[in-house]
């Protein structure tokens, strides 16, 4: 793929989010939900990175596809931007009790004195549900590839340790995502951050950047299998 291919697109993308101050571009300006506005991102929730992927039909034709990091405004899905690499429907229905419970734990952490016997025992209850959470949640990413290849996330992931937060939930593994399991040929993929600067002051507004390596390197050397003759394993400069 080539990066600076998308480049003009991403800037194009940019320009209207600028304009139109919203992220919902495909319903009229009357229609416009107040949750999508782009002033969300110039908040305390701070920015995200958002990012555009030229590819090609197999009848030749040339398509932009869109897409932003995690969740938007605590929304997994808008019109025109493509969806996450896991079923929302089956990640509430495993997330949402198990996170009440979680949260339950934590005030009753926060009331009790630090050198107390119960907030220690209460404090690894919480970490082993926690942990437990995570490995399910995981367990549901389905990521697909060129070769017509479908992993879950811990079988597809790349090198030892632990899977950081948010892993699989970047712009470029849902962008790849969807055009693996559309018959997608990609062309050009660009990412650019939106919103205010983020707190380690290392993303600013409106500027482009690279795939992360540790989440999105641990994931694009399978998910781009197939496309030329061997799997790659992706590495960040």
């Amino acid at each position: 793929m080539v990066v600076g291919y998308a480049t003009v697109h991403a800037k194009a993308l940019l320009k209207t989010l600028v304009e139109k101050k919203r992220i919902d571009l495909d319903v009229p300006d009357d229609k416009a939900d107040p949750r999508f506005s782009t002033d969300y991102l110039f908040g305390e929730a701070r920015g995200q990175m958002l990012g555009v992927l030229v590819c090609r039909d197999k009848k030749g034709n040339a398509g932009i596809l869109k897409a932003f990091s995690g969740q938007y405004n605590g929304e997994w899905l808008v019109d025109g931007w493509v969806p996450p690499l896991v079923d929302v429907e089956d990640l509430n229905s495993i997330s949402l009790g198990v996170e009440r419970l979680i949260k339950r734990l934590g005030s009753k952490i926060d009331v009790l004195p630090k050198e107390a016997l119960e907030r220690e025992e209460l404090v690894k209850k919480r970490k082993s549900i926690s942990q437990a959470l995570m490995k399910d949640i995981h367990g549901l990413y389905m990521l697909p590839n060129f070769r017509g290849e479908v992993k879950s996330l811990p079988d597809a992931v790349y090198g030892d340790g632990g899977l950081p937060s948010g892993i699989g939930d970047c712009c470029a593994p849902k962008l790849l995502g969807y055009a693996a399991r559309h018959s997608l040929t990609p062309l050009g993929l660009a990412e650019f951050y939106f919103g205010k600067e983020n707190k380690s002051k290392t993303k600013r507004h409106g500027a482009m950047y690279a795939s992360c390596k540790d989440k999105c390197g641990r994931i694009l050397g399978f998910m781009l299998c197939g496309q030329g003759n061997t799997c790659p394993t992706f590495q960040k400069d």
